[in-house]
C-alpha cells in the first residue's frame, strides 16, 4: 500500500478512488495498518530501534517533530534518506536516555560501524563514543562553515545599525536646521553657495550603483552567502562598492570563503591541517571576537573536523531526513497522534 511506502496522507486517494479521506484515515488506523497491534506500541513515543538497518556509516542528529518535542534520530548514511535508513528514534537529546536505547543492539552490532558523521553537540559525541566505540567521528563540514556565514552577517548587521543610526542623527540635524532657516529667514545656501529648498527633503548620499549605505548593507546578505563566482554582475558591482566602504567585512568574506575553499579541495588528512593552521592564524590577525570563537571551537575539536579529508563525509543525509520529516509533518498539518505518526514514519523510513 502506498500509505506504507510514501509520505502521502489518506486524503490523497480522494480524486481517484472517490472516497472519503477523513475515513479512510481512519479505517488505516484502526484497521488496516496493523497500528493498533504494533508490538512497539508501548514505547513507541519513548525510543524505537532498527537493529537490521545498520551500516558502517552512521549519523546522528536531531529534529523536531512537534513543538517542544525533539528527538534524537541514528540513522544508515548508505540507505541516503530512503527506506531501511532510520536505525533508532529517540525522545530527547539527554545523553543517557539514547544510550540506554542503542545499547539494545547488540554490540557487535554497534561495533560494526565504522564512522559516525554529527554536528559540535556535546551530547551527541558523549553517545557516539558510549555506543560506537570503534567508530571514526568526522563533524559534519556544513556546521562550522555555517557558524562563520553567522558571523559574517553579523558584521554586515552591526555596519547597518550604525548607519541606520549615522542616517537617523543627520536626518534630524537638517530637520533643525530647516527649522532654524525657516525662522531666521534664511541664508538658503549651503556652504558652497548652492540654493536650498525651503522644503528640501533630508536625502543621503547614494553611491555609484545608485544606493545608499543603508540599502547596500541590506541588499548585500545574500551575495556574502554565495561564493563570488556565482555573483551575477549587479552583484560584482555591489560586493565591489561594499568591501571599499566596509573593509572588515571585506576580511570576514574572505576568512568565510577561505575556510569554504579548504573543505572544497581534495586532499590529505594532513595538507588539510596544514590550511586550517593557515585560517587560524588570518583569524588571529583579524581580531574578530566571533570569528575568534569559532577557531577556537574548531581548533578544540580539529582531529574530528579533518577527519572529513578521509571519507568526505558530511551529516547533509541526516539533514536530508529531517527535512523530509517535517515536510511529511507540515502535510499531515501537524501531529494529532504522536504515536501513528512514528509507526507512519517507521514504515517508510525504517
Amino acid at each position: 500500500m502506498r500509505l506504507e511506502t510514501l509520505p502521502i496522507t489518506a486524503h490523497s486517494f480522494e480524486t481517484d478512488y472517490h472516497i472519503d479521506g477523513d475515513e479512510f484515515g481512519r479505517a488505516y488506523k484502526d484497521h488496516i495498518s496493523g497500528f493498533r497491534t504494533w508490538e512497539e506500541l508501548d514505547h513507541a513515543d519513548e525510543w524505537l530501534i532498527f537493529p537490521e538497518n545498520i551500516g558502517p556509516h552512521v549519523s546522528i542528529d536531531e529534529t523536531c517533530l512537534s513543538i517542544g518535542e525533539v528527538y534524537t534520530i541514528i540513522s544508515n548514511k548508505d540507505a541516503h534518506g530512503r527506506r531501511s535508513c532510520i536505525i533508532a528514534i529517540v525522545k530527547g537529546t539527554k545523553a543517557k536516555d539514547v544510550i540506554k536505547a542503542l545499547k539494545k543492539i547488540d554490540k557487535s552490532l554497534r561495533k560494526s560501524v565504522v564512522e559516525v558523521t554529527l554536528d559540535f553537540s556535546e551530547s551527541m559525541r558523549s553517545i557516539v563514543k558510549a555506543c560506537f566505540p570503534d567508530a571514526m567521528i568526522t563533524l559534519g563540514r556544513f556546521h562550522h562553515q555555517q557558524f562563520c556565514l553567522e558571523a559574517l552577517q553579523e558584521v554586515r548587521r552591526e555596519h547597518r545599525c550604525e548607519q541606520m543610526t549615522r542616517d537617523a542623527n543627520e536626518r534630524e540635524e537638517h530637520r533643525l536646521k530647516m527649522k532654524e532657516l525657516a525662522r531666521n529667514d534664511g541664508p538658503w545656501v549651503d556652504d558652497e553657495g548652492n540654493t536650498i529648498r525651503r522644503n528640501a527633503r533630508y536625502c543621503p548620499e547614494r553611491l555609484e550603483n545608485d544606493e545608499t549605505r543603508a540599502e547596500l548593507l541590506a541588499r548585500s546578505r545574500g551575495l556574502l552567502i554565495m561564493s563570488p563566482d556565482k555573483w551575477t554582475d549587479t552583484q560584482k558591482e555591489r560586493a565591489g562598492i561594499l568591501f571599499r566602504e566596509f573593509p572588515d567585512i571585506k576580511t570576514a568574506f574572505s576568512l568565510t570563503h577561505s575556510l569554504r575553499m579548504i573543505f572544497s579541495q581534495r586532499c590529505t588528512k594532513e595538507q588539510g591541517a596544514e590550511s586550517l593552521r593557515s585560517w587560524y592564524t588570518k583569524v588571529g590577525e583579524f581580531g574578530n571576537k566571533a570569528f575568534n570563537e569559532i577557531a577556537a571551537a574548531m581548533y578544540d575539536r580539529e582531529d574530528e573536523i579533518l577527519n572529513y579529508f578521509v571519507n568526505r563525509s558530511t551529516n547533509a543525509s541526516a539533514e536530508s531526513l529531517n527535512a523530509k520529516i517535517k515536510q511529511f509533518r507540515t502535510l499531515l498539518c501537524g501531529i494529532v497522534d504522536k504515536r501513528f505518526f512514528l509507526f507512519r514514519l517507521t514504515k517508510i523510513y525504517a
